[in-house]
């Protein structure tokens, strides 16, 4: 992928991250926090065990796909299967892949992904990471509602990383609500 060096956010985010510790992570946008939570979640993958076992949730339907692509990379060797959760993607389509490929990872718009979890067609029960990229983008977007109602349908002792290139007051609200350590 072109890795020769990690970046300072990097260096300080990975190491929690794959230990499960719950974090927050806050640089510039294109200082690498996609791979923060990428290697974090391809690193405490059970590959064999063929359950969606990370939830990554994005603001936008364009980047969706492109965290996807990066999972994708980043585990190729692995056999990492990885879903993209989009608003506006057929739902008919969406539940049989789903069901289909039982997703390891599955990254998603938060309006999609609650309603894949309401319908049961993606399952929280084996969630262990719970990502949310781009937070201040989400919360400006209005999306607060939905991430806490989705939050609430996952495990209790789920692993929260949250990643954001500012962190205004909002934002730290929502860490009071969602995080343990």
């Amino acid at each position: 992928y072109g890795f020769e060096k990690p970046s300072a956010i990097q260096q300080r985010a990975i190491s929690p991250c794959i230990k499960g510790y719950d974090a927050i992570a806050q640089a510039p946008s294109g200082t690498g926090k996609t791979a923060i939570f990428a290697i974090s979640i391809l690193q405490q993958l059970e590959i064999e065990f063929k359950e969606t076992q990370a939830l990554v949730l994005a603001p936008t339907r364009e980047l969706t796909p492109q965290i996807q692509k990066v999972i994708l990379a980043l585990g190729d060797y692995m056999g990492a299967i990885c879903h993209a959760c989009i608003g506006g993607a057929n739902v008919r389509n969406e539940m049989q892949k789903l069901q289909a490929e039982a997703p390891h990872i599955v990254v998603g718009t938060p309006g999609r992904v609650f309603d894949m979890l309401n319908r049961r067609y993606l399952s929280p029960k084996w969630i262990r990471m719970f990502v949310l990229g781009e937070a201040d983008e989400m919360l400006s977007r209005g999306f607060k509602d939905q991430i806490y109602e989705i939050f609430q349908k996952l495990n209790t002792s789920i692993q929260v990383v949250l990643l954001s290139a500012i962190m205004p007051t909002d934002v730290l609200e929502v860490t009071k609500k969602f995080m343990r350590d």
